[in-house]
């Protein structure tokens, strides 16, 4: 027997966790944990005592070290260290603990669901489970990580954050912890659910030296313990110039000590890092001309990880990560498969499927399994997204093998077209629906996705695991739930709602285009007021999160900063020194002399970036995260990053003596006086556009007084007269109460009192006639419409239409369930989403159908779905994609990646009037955000017109 003393450290919160199986702060439900006692609820914290901690010696030491770390965790909660001399916690290993074994016996303990179940546990209030005790919460496990996953599942219901160390987050004690009769079975239902810490130099490379001297075990102990907490059991060692067996032989010993499954990732065979080969092999990296050698350092691999839980990776690729050979050379990577697996025998001495094994199909290995490559049964196929978070490949409906599948995800990748490694930028709307294709096409047996440098992950990681921990009941709704159950975990109950919002929306923002991918032409600063209206979403949401923070306390100030403040500003503010640099160099080709403010205000900006970043790294948590911020995010201009952050180019102007005046208008990057064009704003309506907006700047260094006049009386202008000294917006609009029937055109002319006259026409767009016009209204040329906003959503047979809300670019998805479903019908025995619209001219248009850049996941050749305006044939519109570099859609795939979204279009003519758009269901997988129509010409912006209105 071993009674634990409270010397281990732990950081504590005070909410429920939030992954799907835990009830706590539900005192309803079994297991729960509360403040206040219900009957039969046994106290885990009274008023500074706590329960004790019991486990048998015999038990796996990884056991052992989660014991301590719930004894540690009991304690900060209690905010002391005494015992209860009559209850315990009892927690064993069936089959390895005597004394569960014991107390199962003599009272007839329920272990169905828990018994032979891989990593089951349960949670169970016992009445005198043994002498001297007289009640006692006994966890039960299946299996070594069973029981640790119980242990670690009780410490989040107490209120302990698995981020505890990894974020700061805060210890909140409280006076008493109860937990509720009943039994609490759970296990996952993804076999193997990990993290590869990869892409890490500089950042986590460099915090990992300058912390613990390198990647040895005193950092990956840190590693399995949150692995653990997170309830994942698998991971991929960091791998840029660093091998976890051969950097530190402690590594693997104690990663099957915690109960941590090891691996290695996609390119790097028979458990050897690929570093390795530089310190050790001998030759060649290529097994025509260097298999002996080759062989004898897999054997080695083998030998080294002995009896080691381990998943060992088959295959190869080129040396660093690249192709093997130009061709799909089957026979050979066959041959190759067939060697190593005889290395697994003749090492083990047993048959090569007591071995778990995984074969990854990233990249052009693929190619070798759509050309019909055949690996044994007993391997698992693990299917790889785009390194963009879109899942290339997944087995079809039904299909089966003794390994299972599984996928290998990324929120970090180095590579075409930009690396994106800074900030996390990966919506979790996006991975739940990928992931939940996954795992409804059949890829259950391991999920495995690239986090960088862990931080700053943590969100997405949580939610990667947590998910894959019971996918089948992680839906929609609790989709929904999560981010403020997450904010909860770790900040209390009180501002979760908010923090879940904030974290939703930053991260929707970031994933509309990944800061690295970020330009001064991005959003558009002419048509839309894009880039007024995305500053001022990230404006509001800075200010928003500045609220929280300083309502939250100063206790919470470390956390909050890492989690959710920092990403937020730092987002926030690269956006800002993007546009300020757009503005630049627009105005300085303009010839404003405000453009040298704004390539001041670009700088100080980019300085800001550099002072929020050592912030991060040196005063947050008295300077624990040193170096982790410093993954260069500015200055690209290729895939590869720069080594450090550059100042984008910017211009200077040299202000004309005395005053002149331009003018600039509202969708024109042109100034007058000196284009060659007339100056004509966008059309006016009484609906959408209700005013324009004209620019008076200054190309001199004095300032000049000018006038406005409108041609017509029903055309307002204001202000009409004033003083420029910089700029200054004048506003255009109409009296739509005295505008006749059949007005067109107006114009402003604008003078200045240096001599300057410009002149502005302004078209007047066709009234809509309200009291017949039904649904979005044309204005303008085209119409916007949110995927979510459908009139109607017809479904037949088992398909549905469901939203999936925050997921892209604007406002929500929409996608037909079950994902399984067959093809779909062109015919009212089809699906369609269903749009009201009203077209103010005969003629044609372009519908544009912004998707989610879903890749074509069953090799059919492209994914399709249909678009109809009113009874016509619909028109089948296919969507084409391939990262695949020199494949005829690799373009199409990098924008596609790029934008964040996949845009289809189809060519369509009505007549004026009130129209239905139809967009039909053809192929599962198709998840619709936007909708718009488009005449030719119509003005674009990145995140296209906000919606249009609607009769």
């Amino acid at each position: 027997m071993k009674v634990l003393a409270s010397d281990a450290v732990a950081a504590l919160v005070l909410l429920a966790a939030p992954a799907i199986s835990r009830a706590a702060d539900d005192c309803s439900q079994p297991a729960a944990i509360c403040d206040d006692a219900v009957a039969g609820a046994l106290a885990l914290v009274d008023h500074g005592r706590v329960a004790r901690v019991i486990v048998d010696d015999a038990d796996f030491p990884g056991v052992l070290r989660a014991a301590r770390d719930l004894e540690g965790d009991l304690a900060k909660v209690a905010g002391g260290a005494g015992w209860h001399a009559k209850t315990a916690i009892i927690a064993g290993t069936l089959g390895r603990s005597p004394r569960i074994d014991r107390i199962v016996g003599k009272h007839g303990l329920d272990t169905r669901g828990v018994a032979g179940t891989w990593e089951g546990y349960s949670l169970q209030v016992v009445e005198r489970p043994e002498p001297g005790i007289d009640r006692a919460l006994v966890v039960v496990g299946a299996d070594k990580r069973g029981t640790i996953f119980g242990l670690y599942e009780l410490s989040r219901r107490l209120g302990v954050s698995p981020w505890n160390w990894w974020a700061d987050v805060p210890v909140q004690p409280r006076e008493t912890r109860y937990i509720a009769p009943g039994r609490f079975v759970d296990a996952p239902q993804v076999r193997y659910r990990g993290i590869f810490l990869n892409d890490e130099d500089p950042a986590l490379g460099g915090w990992m030296k300058a912390t613990y001297g390198g990647p040895n075990h005193a950092f990956y102990e840190r590693v399995f313990e949150l692995v653990l907490r997170l309830k994942g059991n698998y991971l991929w060692p960091a791998m840029w110039g660093r091998a976890f067996a051969d950097d530190d032989p402690r590594n693997p010993q104690l990663a099957d000590e915690y109960g941590i499954v090891v691996g290695t990732s996609h390119h790097e065979p028979m458990m050897r890092a690929h570093v390795e080969w530089k310190r050790h092999g001998e030759g060649a990296w290529d097994y025509t001309k260097n298999a002996g050698n080759l062989r004898t350092f897999w054997r080695d691999g083998i030998q080294r990880m002995g009896t080691h839980e381990s998943v060992v990776t088959l295959g190869m690729r080129g040396d660093g990560d690249e192709p093997m050979t130009q061709d799909t050379a089957i026979e050979l990577l066959q041959g190759i498969v067939a060697d190593q697996r005889d290395i697994l025998r003749e090492v083990t001495g047993k048959p090569p499927e007591s071995t778990p094994q995984v074969w990854a199909l990233y990249k052009e290995v693929q190619d070798y399994f759509d050309a019909g490559m055949k690996v044994p049964d007993d391997v698992t196929l693990l299917f790889a997204d785009d390194n963009w978070g879109n899942i290339r490949r997944l087995p079809k409906p039904g299909e089966t093998r003794g390994g299972g599948f599984g996928v290998y995800y990324h929120f970090d990748y180095v590579g075409g077209p930009r690396n994106y490694k800074w900030l996390n930028t990966t919506q979790i709307e996006r991975t739940w629906e990928q992931m939940h294709l996954a795992y409804e096409y059949g890829a259950r047996q391991l999920w495995i996705v690239n986090v960088g440098d862990l931080k700053p992950m943590e969100f997405p990681i949580s939610f990667f695991l947590d998910h894959a921990w019971k996918p089948e009941t992680f839906g929609i709704d609790e989709l929904q739930r999560y981010p403020a159950r997450w904010a909860a975990e770790q900040f209390g109950a009180q501002h979760a709602r908010e923090i879940g919002e904030l974290l939703t929306r930053y991260t929707q923002y970031n994933a509309r285009r990944k800061p690295e991918l970020l330009s001064p032409d991005t959003f558009s600063l002419v048509n839309d007021a894009e880039a007024d209206r995305v500053l001022g979403e990230w404006n509001a949401l800075v200010e928003r999160a500045r609220v929280v923070g300083a309502a939250l306390g100063p206790q919470y100030r470390d956390a909050y900063y890492q989690l959710v403040e920092y990403p937020i500003t730092a987002s926030a503010n690269l956006t800002a020194m993007y546009v300020a640099t757009g503005r630049n160099r627009l105005y300085a080709k303009q010839g404003r002399a405000s453009a040298n403010a704004q390539g001041d205000l670009a700088r100080s900006l980019f300085e800001r970036d550099a002072e929020l970043a050592r912030v991060y790294e040196q005063d947050i948590a008295g300077g624990k995260w040193i170096h982790m911020m410093s993954q260069p995010r500015i200055g690209y201009t290729s895939w590869q990053q720069p080594e450090r952050n550059l100042m984008p180019a910017l211009e200077r102007v040299v202000p004309k003596p005395g005053a002149s005046m331009g003018v600039a208008i509202e969708g024109d990057t042109a100034a007058w006086p000196g284009a060659k064009s007339t100056a004509v704003l966008p059309p006016l309506d009484a609906l959408a556009a209700r005013s324009r907006t004209i620019t008076l700047f200054n190309r001199g260094a004095g300032p000049f007084r000018f006038e406005a006049a409108a041609s017509q009386p029903w055309l307002r202008v204001s202000p009409a007269r004033g003083e420029v000294t910089d700029e200054r917006a004048v506003q255009v609009d109409v009296d739509w109460d005295h505008v006749p029937a059949n007005a067109r055109n107006g114009r402003v002319t604008l003078r200045g009192d240096d001599g300057t006259r410009v002149v502005v026409d302004v078209p007047i767009d066709a009234r809509v006639d309200v009291a017949h016009a039904r649904g979005f209204i044309e204005t303008d040329g085209s119409i916007a419409i949110e995927a979510a906003h459908h009139a109607r959503a017809v479904a037949n047979g088992p398909v549905e239409w469901r939203t999936i809300p925050n997921l892209g670019r604007t406002l929500s998805g929409v996608a037909s369930f079950p994902v399984t479903a067959p093809e779909g019908r062109l015919d009212e025995r089809g699906a369609w989403l269903e749009y009201p619209i009203h077209l103010t001219r005969d003629g044609a248009f372009d519908v544009r159908v912004v998707m989610s850049p879903t890749l074509d996941f069953q090799h059919r050749g492209g994914l399709r779905y249909a678009v109809s305006i009113d009874g016509e044939v619909p028109t089948i519109v296919t969507v084409k994609s391939d990262p695949t570099p020199d494949h005829p859609d690799f373009n199409a795939w990098t924008r596609a990646v790029s934008d964040s979204v996949y845009v289809g279009t189809s060519r369509h003519r009505a007549a004026a009037g009130n129209r239905t758009l139809r967009i039909w269901r053809v192929d599962p997988g198709v998840v619709l955000q936007r909708v718009e129509i488009a005449r030719d010409g119509a003005r674009t912006s990145y995140l296209g017109a906000p919606e249009s209105p609607r009769l």
